[in-house]
């Protein structure tokens, strides 16, 4: 079963411009001009990585749910010679507040897995120094949300309503978003909260993209009528409630590739995945790695940023996180791109409109769904 961050959380595909109009104001846009303003510190040079110095030591700071295969990083030692120590953060929102808090003066050298949802935020209190790795030419534009190069793409995946098959054998199982408000799937589904769960943010942001600032709060009160339920995280939901995990709920807020994870980790036992993905629902996400403003080694923590881009992590990226490597290069192993596909339109927000609106929305939310 997935494992994946309780708080992590926007890759632009076309409908960021309906997001902006249906959700943007005049404080998202002067937010979106701070965001991705041109950086203050001034960019680290490629060619000053080669020079990284041997002995060096410094530290990655990343969320709990980081995971490569043992060795990968001593792979990276030997290479060049700087020892990596990592850093976990209990989730990605309380890693990047806190790199917020002391930004200019770090407690760790590169951040890995701040995403979308949480961008702005860092990228406005100048957090991160600016680097632009030689291996970005493998990675897809689209993926490369900040033209400065203060953060650097590392992988992809989308935040979807899972359902579980055997359910729903001799009946339709949900399609849409509206399909969730039918009085056929009352009490069967169960998602997270936005304040304290990345994918229950996620699948906020998928409403609001969906339905526009004036109507989601009107599909909350549906959902709110046909008893969703809401589970602190991603573990209450799809380990306890959910089907997957013994409990009595058949729908949930998950990922695309959770239908890959329950059979990598049924080892054998299951050929084909017992959940299915509903596509309308799902949100992008994208996780970034970043050299940290202020780190006392700039160039070896520029040296590492390259070598999460190399294919010996993004390779193993996908087994170990459950997403999909951003390298292009990168060879995607057969058991994990059989069952996990990333949908081919995802909902979508400007990164700045998230930030401009984060708290309002969830405020909103909880007046309507808590009530």
């Amino acid at each position: 079963m997935i494992v994946r961050r309780p708080l992590v959380a926007s890759l632009v595909l076309g409908v960021v411009a309906l997001a902006a109009t249906a959700c943007g104001d005049s404080s998202s846009s002067s937010a979106g001009a701070k965001c991705f303003d041109k950086p203050a510190t001034p960019a680290i040079a490629a060619d000053s990585v080669k020079n990284a110095t041997k002995g060096t030591s410094i530290t990655l700071v990343t969320h709990d749910s980081f995971a490569l295969s043992d060795g990968t990083l001593e792979k990276f030692t030997a290479q060049t010679g700087i020892e990596v120590k990592l850093l976990k953060s209990d989730d990605a929102g309380a890693m990047v507040s806190q790199a917020v808090i002391t930004s200019g003066k770090p407690t760790a050298d590169v951040m890995f897995g701040i995403d979308n949802t949480f961008l702005c935020k860092a990228l406005e209190a100048n957090v991160f120094q600016s680097y632009e790795s030689p291996a970005l030419a493998n990675v897809p534009k689209e993926l490369q949300l900040d033209p400065h190069y203060r953060v650097t793409p590392m992988d992809v995946g989308d935040v979807c309503v899972n359902y579980w098959k055997d359910s729903f054998a001799s009946g339709k199982a949900p399609a849409s978003f509206d399909d969730l408000t039918k009085p056929e799937f009352k009490d069967k589904f169960v998602t997270e909260h936005p304040d304290t769960s990345s994918p229950g943010f996620a699948f906020l942001l998928a409403t609001i993209a969906k339905y526009g600032d004036k109507g989601w709060e009107g599909y909350w009160r549906k959902l709110r009528d046909n008893d969703i339920a809401i589970a602190p995280g991603w573990t209450e939901a799809y380990s306890e409630q959910f089907k997957s995990g013994g409990g009595d709920k058949s729908i949930v807020t998950s990922y695309a590739s959770s239908p890959a994870a329950e059979v990598v980790f049924s080892e054998g036992k299951l050929t084909e995945p017992p959940t299915g993905v509903v596509n309308e629902t799902c949100f992008r996400q994208i996780e970034f790695a970043g050299v940290l403003r202020g780190s006392a080694h700039p160039e070896a923590a520029a040296a590492l940023v390259d070598f999460l881009l190399s294919e010996a992590v993004q390779g193993d990226i996908p087994l170990n996180m459950f997403v999909f490597p951003a390298s292009k290069s990168a060879t995607v192993p057969a058991e994990f791109s059989e069952h996990a596909k990333l949908v081919d339109k995802p909902l979508t927000l400007d990164p700045a409109t998230i930030e401009s609106n984060r708290i309002d929305w969830t405020e909103r939310w909880a007046k309507v769904a808590l009530r």
